[in-house]
This record gives C-alpha cells, sequence and structure tokens, in this order.
C-alpha cells in the first residue's frame, strides 16, 4: 500500500474510520531528520498491507499538529480504532518503527 497524505479534511475518513491500524508520521519538507525517515516510512508501507501509512504535513497541517500535540519533528503517532495507542518523536531505526506497531 503506498503513503496516504492526510489533511484535515481527510484525517475522520483516513485515520479515524480507517479499519487498520494506522501510523501518521508528521514531517516537514525543511526537516532534515524527516528526510532521512521517509525511506523507511515508505518500506512499511510497501511492505504492510495490515496498517495504513499516512503522512502529515506539519507546516500545512497545524491543526492537527496541534491536536496531536507535536513538539518536534517527526513524530510518529500509531492509532488503533481512533485512539492514540503509541507515540515517539525523533529519527528511528525501522525496526524501532515496527516496535512502536506492536510487531
Amino acid at each position: 500500500m503506498s503513503v496516504v497524505t492526510i489533511t484535515e479534511e481527510s484525517f475522520e475518513a483516513e485515520v479515524l474510520n480507517s479499519d487498520k491500524t494506522v501510523l501518521l508520521d508528521f514531517w516537514a519538507p525543511w526537516c532534515g531528520p524527516c528526510r532521512m525517515a521517509s525511506p523507511i516510512i515508505d518500506e512499511i508501507a510497501a511492505e504492510r498491507a495490515d496498517i495504513k501509512v499516512g503522512k502529515v504535513n506539519v507546516d500545512e497541517q497545524p491543526g492537527l499538529a496541534a491536536k496531536f500535540d507535536i513538539t518536534g519533528i517527526p513524530t510518529f503517532a500509531i492509532i488503533k480504532d481512533g485512539a492514540i495507542v503509541n507515540k515517539s518523536a525523533g529519527v528511528m531505526q525501522k525496526k524501532d518503527m515496527l516496535a512502536l506497531l506492536g510487531k
């Protein structure tokens, strides 16, 4: 599955109403660590059909960044059944991102 761009308008349909666990990547184009994490996020999206992977550009979606209390980027949030079940900030290895998912 490919990465989905999440906006305030699509958030409810793509994240809250998702029948899959959602991995959200809060990022910005000017963020070096975010660019380092991006290929890992893309790999996870391609490999894991059982989850949905979304990216939230914090510059374009400040309301979502505020809703999730994003104070640093990249931040990764795991949403299951409409609720945050895990959240972590900073670049991490793929195995650590997968651990956030619980698998």
